[in-house]
């Protein structure tokens, strides 16, 4: 099977060595001028990767083509483009984007996609830069499940969990589901680290004792521990968490949803890109609390 990727960032990256790693001829091409080209050459597998100039040229090399972009007027572009997806695509192909976006846009791209004879998939993830360089991400899928199927063995290269939930844009209503979820989850670890320091704890040992017990999750874990030891470098950008929000709160409107959880972290991390620290990892959370705590950051 010919598979191509677009987008190869912090997860598009790591994605696409796993699926050289699994032995499918690959092509790849992202917006970014040499990137695919010198992706390309540090790939030793074999078959070898090729890079392409456009999403056109992949798209035409290709059975199965891959987008991990950023947001939906990225998706739009790559697949709509004058070089697009659209533009080189044989029908037959079958588009899977892994990228988070709107679940409207992903319909009416799958309509699109579907009068010329290609097939679409929704297929974003959860799991972070970890679980997409270990093959181990969680990927949310809709669109039609016999193609789903089809494509399976693509998609087992870079998950472990693999979910369909329905027609086009039910796996993007799925990981909006996911971004709530995260963000509530960041906001609690970051109170209860707010309120250890206030209260004289030794925050590794809170963070020992939490981690064994009914509070413990993934962001007190991994995000817990980097607040206590000051790491704000991102696994997952705050720019990119409030782009997810956005998402979330936008639809959330569209159907008389009250998210009111969501909507106060989508305020609060506002508050951290004010600092001009959009590209920080989103534990970065845990200094505006601190703050209004009156704790020096």
């Amino acid at each position: 099977m010919q598979v191509g990727l677009i987008g190869l960032g912090i997860m598009g990256a790591p994605m696409a060595r796993n699926l050289a790693k699994a032995g499918f001829q690959l092509t790849v091409a992202t917006r970014t001028p040499g990137k695919a080209e010198s992706f390309a050459a540090e790939i030793t597998t074999t078959p070898k990767v090729r890079a392409a100039r456009s999403p056109a040229d992949v798209a035409s090399a290709s059975d199965v083509i891959i987008t991990m972009v950023t947001d939906s007027p990225d998706v739009e572009a790559v697949a709509r483009g004058d070089e697009g997806i659209f533009a080189g695509a044989k029908p037959g192909s079958v588009v899977i984007d892994m990228s988070t976006i709107s679940p409207q846009v992903t319909r009416d791209l799958a309509s699109d996609a579907a009068a010329r004879r290609l097939s679409w998939l929704d297929a974003p993830v959860s799991g972070g830069q970890k679980g997409a360089i270990e093959g181990s991400l969680t990927i949310m899928v809709g669109g039609d499940r016999q193609v789903l199927e089809r494509c399976r063995p693509v998609l087992e290269a870079m998950g472990k969990r693999i979910t369909h939930f329905g027609p086009p844009g039910a796996g993007q209503s799925a990981k909006l589901c996911n971004q709530i979820m995260t963000a509530l989850n960041l906001l609690s670890v970051c109170e209860a680290m707010v309120f250890g320091r206030k209260a004289g704890l030794d925050l590794s040992t809170l963070h020992q004792a939490l981690t064994g017990g009914a509070a413990n999750s993934w962001a007190l874990e991994v995000l817990g521990r980097k607040m206590i030891d000051r790491d704000f470098a991102p696994a997952f950008m705050v720019r990119l968490q409030q782009k997810d929000l956005k998402l979330v709160l936008d639809d959330a409107r569209a159907s008389s949803t009250p998210l009111p959880g969501a909507a106060l972290v989508h305020q609060l991390l506002a508050a951290v890109e004010a600092e001009g620290r959009g590209d920080d990892g989103t534990q970065s959370l845990v200094r505006v609390i601190e703050r209004l705590a009156g704790l020096n950051p």
